[in-house]
C-alpha cells in the first residue's frame, strides 16, 4: 500500500522564526501533536525543514525552563527531517521510522513540498484494516467451502 492512501492532509506548518508559544497554540487549535517547520508557510505546500512535537515542547521548553514566547521553533526543531514520499510503500516508511525512532513523518510529493503527515497511529490503523480484511477473507472462504460441500460447522 502506498503512503498516499493513508496520510493525513492539511498539515499544520509554520516558519522557523515562529515562537514555541505560537506553535503550541497552533497545535491546540488544530488538535494535532506536531507542527512541520517549512521554508515558506505562505505557500500552500512548503518545503519541510524540521518538525516540532508536543513532546518537544514539554521536554525541551518546559523541562529546560526556556521562554516559549521568545524561543523560535527553528532552534528546537528536529533536523535534518525524516520524510516519506507519497508514492512510497508503507513498509519502507515503517522501517525508516523504526530506524530513526520517530512517530510522525511529513509526507512530500515529487518536488519535495509537504502534502501530508503520517503517524504510527495511521500506519497501525491501515495494517489492522488489512489484517481484518484478510481474516474476513479466511472466514468467508471457510463458509463458502462448507456451503459448497453441504457440511455444517
Amino acid at each position: 500500500m502506498q503512503v498516499k492512501k493513508i496520510y493525513v492532509a492539511n498539515v499544520v506548518s509554520c516558519a522557523p522564526g515562529t515562537t514555541i508559544a505560537e506553535a503550541a497554540r497552533l497545535m491546540r487549535e488544530r488538535h494535532v501533536g506536531d507542527v512541520v517547520i517549512v521554508d515558506d508557510p505562505q505557500r500552500v505546500e512548503g518545503l519541510p525543514l524540521g518538525i516540532l512535537t508536543d513532546r518537544d515542547v514539554a521536554v525541551e521548553v518546559v523541562g529546560r525552563g526556556l521562554d516559549p514566547c521568545t524561543t523560535p521553533v527553528g532552534s528546537l526543531m528536529r533536523s535534518p527531517i525524516v520524510i516519506a514520499y507519497d508514492w512510497e510503500d508503507v513498509s519502507t516508511v515503517i522501517e525508516r521510522m523504526r530506524q530513526h525512532g520517530i512517530r510522525r513523518v511529513p509526507v512530500v510529493a515529487n518536488e519535495g513540498e509537504v502534502v501530508g503527515i503520517v503517524s504510527l497511529e495511521d500506519l497501525l490503523r491501515a495494517l489492522v484494516d488489512d489484517a481484518g480484511a484478510l481474516l474476513d477473507a479466511m472466514v468467508r472462504g471457510r463458509t463458502n467451502e462448507r456451503e459448497q460441500r453441504g457440511t455444517a460447522g
